[in-house]
């Protein structure tokens, strides 16, 4: 009856959240029922375990979901991404348009930027170029997904992506575990992505379709409110803050909107491999500060001095193009609480599966199989990931659940827990984009598209692409370990 209760849990999750559902209501619902089928006390388990799931979580992670959501709304107000991304996509020009768009793509997420915020910005320029190159309307949101919301999020070293965050926590690595790999998983994603869209046009070209030769289904501009609750669990930035705060009308020379990218970039770099590594940080096992591993926290405060540092740069180098400095900077604030409240209750329904003696059994046996623990730990974050819709949401739940226990048994058979980081992060932002992944919902209305039209493309840049790269990481990284 346990383990029946939790697959109908896991149902009733999967088929409301589908339909626009908030996660707010679904989590702790799904998380009783699982609760009243293995006889546990309900109230118990939603004010204790769920609560207490949810509320670790935030303890840990909403400093980056607000830091970043911040920084994404004042680079998005004060014209950088804007201007990232026009400079980039005029220098290779509708000759080469898909790369244009992937690698404008690629620069500003990999810098700290939200995918939400990147898409809205990007969706217009490249239905431009895409215009002027006579490339398909339809393949657009394909080629945003590639720059956006693969190797940037999951797999390049050092990315800020939470989704890069969140195994430093349970595994007590930092932001550039297992780099060589994560290089490597990145060319493999890139690769297979722009092979992808390049086998597409030149398909495309050869039927003698244009740029509007496949009619899209849906026209105008999305309505953000109606995908809001989709989008949620999908990032760390709530779409309808965009339309808040003030834009500026005039765009920054290049040098100065890519400066916060770079400061991003150096500042996590120089606090995950100098600064925290040489502070003695014995103090936090004292239980006044809640008597944890340093190891488990640095990695995370690595990632949000980075972007506080990130915001001060953008604030100073722009302030005559932010108008309304504090009207931006409480949009980004706003943009952050439903996105981490809607992944925190995830945590929430997690926490309260994995306390259930039905799913002890199913963590057992996870752990007995003789795939070894990196084949176990990407079915479990790719499985959960994919159920949730939420790559962070499922990341999250699955390093829950499979518990201490498992990552014990992992390390005692010689895997570096920086090669499991790279696993885990790269499962999750595998097969997260199906249909219901509220960034698929958002970016389809953004580019005026259809799931028919242009869903088969996303796949194929977004899942295959990652598939692969997760099947080369698992094959070297157990032959020659972490590098």
């Amino acid at each position: 009856m346990g383990l029946l209760g939790i697959l109908l849990a896991l149902a009733v999750l999967v088929w409301f959240a589908f339909r626009g559902w908030s996660v707010l209501l679904l989590a702790p619902i799904a998380a009783l029922l699982a609760a009243a089928f293995s006889g546990q006390p309900l109230l118990a388990s939603w004010t204790q375990t769920f609560m207490g799931g949810a509320a670790g979580f935030l303890a840990q992670f909403f400093p980056l979901f607000l830091v970043g959501a911040v920084f994404g709304k004042l680079m998005d107000d004060s014209g950088s991404v804007a201007a990232i991304a026009r400079f980039l996509i005029h220098k290779l020009g509708p000759q080469r348009a898909v790369l244009a768009v992937v690698l404008a793509g690629a620069a500003v997420t990999y810098g700290g930027v939200s995918v939400f915020v990147a898409m809205f910005v990007l969706a217009p320029m490249a239905g431009a170029l895409f215009q002027a190159a006579g490339v398909p309307r339809r393949l657009t949101p394909a080629a945003i997904t590639l720059g956006t919301s693969t190797f940037t999020m999951s797999a390049l070293p050092g990315t800020p992506a939470i989704q890069n965050a969140i195994p430093i926590a349970f595994l007590g690595t930092t932001p550039f575990a297992a780099p060589g790999l994560g290089v490597i998983a990145s060319a493999v994603m890139l690769a297979v992505g722009l092979w992808w869209m390049a086998r597409a046009e030149t398909k495309a070209r050869a039927a003698g379709e244009g740029y509007d030769g496949v009619a899209c289904d849906v026209a105008g501009p999305p309505d953000l409110q109606r995908v809001r609750e989709r989008a949620a669990t999908a990032r760390e930035f709530d779409p309808p803050e965009l339309a808040h705060g003030r834009r500026s009308d005039l765009e920054p020379r290049l040098a100065l909107a890519a400066l916060p990218l770079f400061v991003v970039i150096g500042v996590n770099l120089l606090m995950s491999l100098v600064v925290l590594p040489r502070l003695d940080l014995g103090f936090l096992e004292a239980p006044r500060w809640g008597g944890v591993a340093p190891a488990s926290v640095v990695g995370v405060w690595s990632v949000l001095v980075a972007l506080t540092a990130a915001v001060a740069t953008v604030v100073l180098v722009n302030r005559r193009r932010l108008p309304g400095l504090r009207e931006s900077m409480d949009a980004g604030a706003h943009a952050s609480a439903l996105p981490a409240l809607s992944v925190a209750s995830l945590v929430g329904f997690g926490a309260v599966v994995a306390a259930l003696p039905a799913f002890g059994v199913v963590r057992n046996h996870l752990i007995d199989l003789e795939v070894g623990p990196l084949v176990s730990l990407a079915v479990a974050t790719n499985l959960l990931a994919a159920l949730t819709g939420s790559a962070s949401g499922g990341l999250t739940v699955a390093l829950e659940a499979l518990g201490p226990d498992f990552i014990q048994s992992a390390v005692a058979q010689g895997v570096d827990p920086a090669l499991m980081h790279r696993v885990a992060a790269i499962g999750a932002g595998t097969l997260d984009l199906l249909p219901h992944n509220g960034a698929v919902v958002t970016l389809l209305a953004v580019c005026g598209c259809s799931h028919r039209e242009a869903y088969r493309d996303i796949v194929g840049v977004g899942v295959l692409g990652a598939a692969a790269a997760l099947v080369v990481v698992i094959a070297l990284g157990s032959v020659f370990g972490a590098f």
